[in-house]
């Protein structure tokens, strides 16, 4: 039986070699990783992937981000405790759980009713308040309860709709993980104006996709 220290090294140890390693080091991301327990949002026969350098596995082939990648869009998107945010792919309700963590509200939705159930459970168990976690496909956002400040998309796509876009705020940001398996780049949309949005790739990373998002056609003229 795993004990609670042992729990508490092994998250120490994730924070040390895998999320400071690639590049995250703001004291505030590294306090939420500390504090929110990520064990409680991964299933019960998969705890062993709960601080692995890989994606848990969630119901329905589904999966959860590497905590590196999690950790790192946090950092680089700088949430702030007057923000609202939406995200698309609740999953387990983790980083649903860690954008609460520094926001005012988090609206969270899932395409798949199973794991809204999941990730509505899990953040509820955890104390997690100001997350609303909806049965819905967000491929087309939530128009009617934007515009957000902050956008994040827990999965990746080809490209990230104009109607996304849309729904920030000026001055907000969104975050996806664009592109096709091998190469795939961590992608922050600013929107600077009425009609104007800044982007930029730092970083690469994979990402399994999100459903219902357009893909490019296979066949060439």
């Amino acid at each position: 039986m795993t004990t609670t220290a042992q729990i508490e090294q092994t998250r120490f140890n994730m924070i040390e070699q895998q999320i400071r390693t690639w590049n995250v080091l703001e004291p505030a991301v590294l306090a939420q990783l500390a504090v929110m327990q990520r064990e409680k949002f991964v299933d019960a026969d998969h705890q062993g992937y709960a601080f692995a350098e890989t994606q848990a596995p969630l119901p329905g082939g589904q999966c959860m981000l590497q905590p590196k990648v999690e950790a790192r869009a946090l950092q680089d998107l700088q949430v702030k405790k007057h923000e609202k945010v939406l995200e698309i792919g609740s999953g387990s309700g983790y980083m649903a759980a860690l954008l609460g963590y520094c926001a005012h509200s988090v609206l969270s939705l899932e395409i798949s009713p199973e794991l809204a159930t999941l990730a509505r459970n899990n953040l509820r168990n955890a104390g997690v308040r100001n997350v609303e976690v909806r049965h819905a496909d967000g491929a087309q956002g939530a128009a009617a309860d934007g515009p957000f400040d902050v956008i994040v998309l827990s999965g990746s796509v080809a490209a990230v709709p104009d109607a996304l876009q849309a729904q920030l705020k000026v001055g907000g940001r969104l975050f996806a993980i664009v592109g096709q398996e091998p190469m795939m780049r961590a992608t922050f949309v600013t929107r600077t104006g009425n009609t104007s949005y800044q982007t930029t790739q730092p970083w690469d990373t994979v990402a399994p996709r999100l459903q219902n998002f357009a893909e490019p056609s296979k066949f060439s003229f």
